[in-house]
């Protein structure tokens, strides 16, 4: 694949020349496809990076979150559009990222998952020269990304702990799998909340339960006995615990937090972003 850590990516066959506009001059563009779970980490990765000349975000509810993390930062270059079609490669010859948004809750009907990131990918592959994924395994939706994604033309990256992709979003913020089950090896009946759980949460659990009345979903939780806080840049302890505490005191959970990390995510990117500019 031309890659500088081939193992981290999913070969998506021939590598496309960069974009060349108008003005002869070449540019790299990095695509992004993240749910919206992830929407602050992602905010907090593309406002990491200096080096990026713009960041266009396609503007609809689910990217919505996103764009008030940067635009509270004060990056300038961050522009929107409604569609795909709108985005021209500016053409400075720096790197830039196009970034989409999908909508939270896939997880729970994996071939849905599938389906929708499938899609999303094939429509930004052609605008772009790498893509970097916001997912992992996630219920086993993502098993076979090799395969699942080999069509596309461009290299993809998808978050990876050693040599698998990460179970999922926590999975991907606690530091991967062997200490994901080492909590749950703490305590059985633990609910992991990361920052983006913690303010989607009501959202998570109304498609997750379909709706049941709060009795029936106080019996679903009985075996549970604390909801562990994943903290990491993105949002403070305080703020997660204010977020969480009604579902706390619905169930009736303890609360611990533990560290968790982004360096997983920061690893992807950068493994992404050199690929742009290979030696």
């Amino acid at each position: 694949m031309g890659l500088a850590r081939p193992r981290r990516s999913v070969d998506g066959g021939p590598r496309p020349p960069s974009h060349e506009p108008s003005g002869g001059v070449l540019v790299s563009v990095l695509g992004v496809i993240c749910c919206e779970v992830l929407e602050l980490e992602f905010a907090y990765l593309l406002a990491s990076d200096r080096e990026l000349a713009r960041i266009t975000v396609l503007e609809d509810g689910r990217s919505e979150r996103l764009l008030s993390s940067l635009g509270a930062q004060g990056l300038p270059g961050v522009e929107r559009i409604s569609t795909l079609g709108e985005f021209v490669p500016h053409g400075h010859g720096q790197p830039e990222a196009l970034v989409r948004v999908l909508e939270l809750g896939l997880h729970i009907w994996p071939q849905k998952l599938r389906t929708a990131l499938v899609q999303a990918a094939e429509e930004m592959a052609p605008r772009v020269d790498a893509l970097v994924l916001g997912y992992g395994l996630c219920g086993n939706a993502l098993e076979a990304p090799s395969t699942l994604l080999s069509h596309l033309g461009v290299p993809v990256f998808l978050p990876m702990n050693e040599d698998h992709p990460v179970d999922d979003c926590i999975g991907l913020l606690i530091g991967g799998r062997e200490r994901y089950y080492a909590e749950q090896c703490k305590v059985a009946g633990t609910f992991f909340v990361t920052p983006g759980w913690a303010y989607h949460w009501r959202r998570l659990l109304d498609q997750e339960m379909g709706g049941v009345s709060l009795e029936m979903a106080r019996r679903m939780f009985q075996h549970y006995a604390r909801t562990l806080l994943i903290s990491n840049p993105v949002m403070s302890d305080q703020e997660m615990q204010e977020s969480i505490q009604e579902f706390v005191d619905t169930f009736g959970f303890r609360i611990e937090a533990c560290q968790g990390t982004i360096s997983i995510l920061q690893t992807t990117w950068q493994e992404a972003r050199d690929s742009l500019h290979p030696h």
